[in-house]
């Protein structure tokens, strides 16, 4: 959608609570500015903590990458190259840089601190209220790279600042399809899934989407996101509070910590889950579809198609 305005965007596609791309916004000086000339040399040389992966989908779940830190000028010359003249694990090898806080277990990522020059930059869509903002992540990425599908439990706008990037989304209505472990699918390639490990899969809808420079994404809390950079590029998140900031947890410095009450009730789930193992195993079958059920009539929303 070209040029949405924040009051069409709050009134007719916030309320959907689907993705959607707005082209045709206003987001400063970055689009044109930042080559990689310039923002090599706007924060000089500052470390930075950054993720290098031998092959182009990362996995978090197996952990198929390392971490390394270099000074921010080197790692974007790095990043934008294909093959390095130095490297840490192979010539060919990819970075991916996600921006977080001070102290990363306490501060959340916020471009205005981390990166104060290439912030002055950047008008970001101010489509929620300042005290809802929650965090701006700052991304650089190495072309070709894949990031693991995941969910986030806030609302956020992917900002696709430089470069190309394709986006792979599927509803979380879909969750039961896509082999969870946390936030993350164990489905890396989804392209190419292997269906005899994940049959589930192929029920999952898929939906994809192809950002150009400038173009914004809107990505609600709990839609699943594969993203693959098809070319060298800067984007930036920015993460909002959707619901009331209490229901969200305090040690939560990424944005995907799930909501206290959700956390709650799954540890309530799993102790009820215990207390059938004092069961035979036909009784604890028979009490366990019977808790399925429950839930499907007190929980599961009945205006989906």
């Amino acid at each position: 959608l070209s040029g949405v305005t924040r009051e069409r965007f709050l009134r007719d596609i916030y309320p959907r609570r689907k993705p959607v791309v707005l082209t045709g916004m206003e987001l400063g000086t970055c689009t044109t500015k930042w080559t990689v000339d310039y923002l090599s040399q706007a924060e000089g040389s500052k470390e930075v903590k950054i993720h290098v992966s031998t092959v182009p989908q990362m996995d978090f779940l197996s952990k198929n990458f390392v971490y390394r830190t270099l000074p921010f000028d080197v790692f974007v010359r790095r990043a934008a190259e294909v093959n390095h003249q130095e490297y840490f694990l192979s010539e060919d090898e990819k970075y991916y840089l996600r921006s977080v806080g001070e102290d990363p277990r306490k501060d959340i990522a916020d471009i205005r601190k981390q990166f104060p020059v290439l912030a002055k930059d950047v008008q970001i869509p101010e489509y929620f209220e300042k005290e809802q903002f929650f965090s701006s992540v700052f991304r650089i990425s190495s072309a070709g790279l894949h990031l693991w599908t995941h969910y986030d439990v806030m609302d956020n706008f992917l900002i696709q600042v430089t470069g190309k990037k394709r986006v792979v989304l599927y509803s979380p209505r879909d969750a039961p399809y896509l082999y969870l472990s946390g936030t993350k699918s164990e489905v890396l390639d989804v392209d190419n899934p292997d269906m005899e490990k994940y049959p589930l899969f192929a029920k999952a809808k898929r939906y994809q989407c192809f950002l150009e420079a400038g173009d914004v994404l809107f990505i609600p809390a709990l839609w699943f996101h594969n993203v693959i950079s098809e070319e060298f590029g800067v984007a930036l998140n920015v993460f909002w509070k959707h619901l009331p900031a209490e229901s969200y947890d305090k040690t939560d410095t990424y944005g995907n910590k799930d909501p206290i009450a959700a956390s709650r009730a799954i540890q309530i789930l799993d102790r009820a889950l215990k207390t059938l193992e004092e069961l035979p195993e036909e009784y604890r079958d028979f009490y366990a579809r019977r808790m399925v059920l429950r839930i499907q009539e007190k929980a599961y929303r009945n205006d989906y198609g």
